[in-house]
């Protein structure tokens, strides 16, 4: 067989094995968001917590829950990296630096896991699992509650009530997310992955030499990781490495993990809504914008992408695992930067410049195809009011979505959100050029070069956590401004989603009427391609070809 049937076939196995799972897992979604029974283990934890989980909370209550629950996260995990040196399971390691720390609290609370640090040789075990790994839990639970938030506020009339946040928080760790990384990490062990708290073991190779096989609860960690698309990877090489990600099966099971939730969000939202059909059509924008990018990455790499090198070998080979090979280790790097996962299983840097090119846009598309766990849903859904506004005002007529009308209020929010990353990403990499300091931490000069920190900055502030690989981002510098658009560029939409969902809310349905624009329908799904490649895209063109443009016409 050759690699490019084989890369056909794996492709092909996941869309057929996500199109199979899509209405039991999108139903099964539907059915947590919607129940109105607590278990025993739900009750005693409102009780902890001093929660009344039959009260319901407006949207700045909603909102306020969000951010203090967030700064809560933050803090615990700054003082648990500083305080390192001082616990148990360190494994000698001290403290994590303040600048490194803050970075990484932020990274983690933001469902960014952006790592300037290599695991190995930073990280203990007790705040890899009492810190991180809790974290890719909570942060993942905190995007989709925003989701379904927003989903209540279309599906919701006359009311400033969207839900109570810490309902849906631990719902959505002990129903969804809980259940499912924990399958998946024994699946993940009985493939070779470790899981144990040694700290290394030390073995005799084959040449009579010593080496050393860590150990660690990896197992655990890469499945939350993957399932929550935060990506933070155990060690230094991520999803690259044996003992995290044995065989190419497993690297299949990865990109499923990252895709299932966020394909399956659709469906739920489509229920809850009243109109299945209304979460076809966005499932249908997503996959559209998805396999459009994993067909041309796929292409760029594997056939070179007019590169003189990639294409005299064949493929792009270099930073490429040779377990994975091109096309494959091509749909990874796809699928997580059309998500919000930061795992690589190659250097992106190492791809042919239209390849590299290519996962900055991803990002740069905000994430929605299909996008993080929660984050990829209500950011197709504000693009699908920026569209339904777009519609209304070519044929004149006030802009309704699902029953709701699209007023001055509801376009104000959902531009706000829209300009909050391009703002981050660009201020954040012109800063960056501008100072000599940061300059100094590109490992490539020219185009190239700019290619690293723009990347850097997309990752950041898309909260995606991959890496382009050149840059040495563990500076002051770098540490505190990527900190600081990860924070912001986490909690602003967030904000933004949460005033949209309750404007919404607060409305009368208006009445479906001839004129009214069918929203399930395909004219609609092409509208709303159009408007993501139009309106998100082209806000970066000038960036793009600054980097990853001029380096492949060179």
């Amino acid at each position: 067989m050759s690699s490019t049937t084989a890369g056909v076939i794996f492709v092909v196995s996941l869309v057929v094995v996500l199109a199979a799972v899509n209405r039991p897992a999108g139903d099964y979604l539907y059915r947590v968001f919607t129940s109105t029974r607590h278990s025993r283990l739900e009750r005693g934890l409102y009780k902890v917590i001093g929660v009344d989980p039959e009260a319901e909370q407006p949207w700045g209550v909603y909102a306020r829950s969000v951010l203090a629950f967030s700064l809560v996260s933050l803090l615990f995990l700054y003082l648990l990296m500083r305080l390192q040196g001082r616990l148990l399971l360190s494994l000698g390691f001290d403290g994590v630096a303040p600048d490194l720390s803050w970075n990484t609290a932020v990274s983690f609370v933001a469902n960014t896991n952006w790592q300037a640090y290599s695991g190995e040789s930073t990280m203990g075990h007790l705040v890899q699992m009492t810190g991180l790994a809790v974290q890719n839990f909570t942060s993942a639970a905190v995007g989709i509650a925003v989701a379904v938030a927003l989903t209540r506020g279309f599906a919701r009339s006359r009311t400033e009530h969207l839900g109570n946040f810490w309902v849906d928080l631990v719902r959505i760790c002990l129903r969804v997310l809980l259940p499912v990384a924990a399958a998946a990490a024994i699946v993940f062990i009985a493939g070779g992955a470790v899981q144990s708290l040694s700290a290394g073991t030390e073995l005799q190779t084959l040449a009579g030499g010593a080496q050393t096989v860590p150990g660690g609860p990896a197992a655990s960690q890469e499945a939350i990781k993957l399932l929550g698309t935060n990506g933070g990877g155990f060690w230094n090489v991520n999803s690259a490495h044996p003992l995290s990600n044995p065989t190419t099966w497993t690297n299949w099971l990865q990109i499923f993990l990252i895709l299932l939730i966020p394909v399956s969000l659709p469906r739920a939202f489509g229920r809850m809504v009243g109109s299945t059909r209304q979460g076809y059509a966005i499932l249908a924008a997503m996959s559209i914008i998805a396999l459009a990018s994993i067909v041309l990455l796929n292409l760029s790499n594997g056939l070179g992408g007019g590169n003189t090198v990639p294409a005299a070998a064949g493929a792009a080979t270099e930073g490429t695992d040779t377990r994975f090979g091109v096309l494959n280790s091509a749909t990874f790097g796809a699928a997580t930067t059309l998500t919000s996962t930061g795992a690589v299983n190659s250097f992106h840097s190492s791809y042919t410049s239209f390849g590299g090119g290519l996962t900055m846009l991803n990002m740069m598309l905000g994430e929605i195809a299909p996008g993080g766990t929660g984050s990829g849903l209500y950011g197709m859904l504000v693009i699908a009011v920026i569209t339904v506004f777009v519609a209304g005002l070519m044929v004149g007529r006030t802009p309704e979505y699902l029953g709701k009308k699209i007023g001055s209020r509801e376009i104000k929010f959902a531009s706000l959100y829209l300009l909050t990353t391009p703002a981050l990403v660009l201020v954040g990499t012109a800063v960056a050029m501008a100072d000599s300091t940061a300059r100094e931490s590109m490992l490539s000069a020219g185009s190239h070069g700019f290619s690293e920190v723009l990347y850097a900055f997309t990752s950041a502030s898309n909260n995606n956590g991959s890496a382009f690989a050149g840059l040495s981002a563990n500076t002051g510098f770098y540490n505190t401004a990527l900190g600081i658009c990860m924070l912001l560029g986490r909690l602003l939409p967030i904000i933004f989603v949460l005033a949209l969902a309750g404007s919404l809310a607060q409305q009368r349905p208006t009445p479906e009427s001839a004129g009214t624009l069918k929203t399930y329908q395909p004219l609609f799904v092409g509208m709303l391609v159009g408007v993501v490649l139009v309106v998100v895209a082209l806000t970066f063109l000038p960036a793009l070809a600054l980097g990853p443009i001029a380096e492949g016409l060179s």
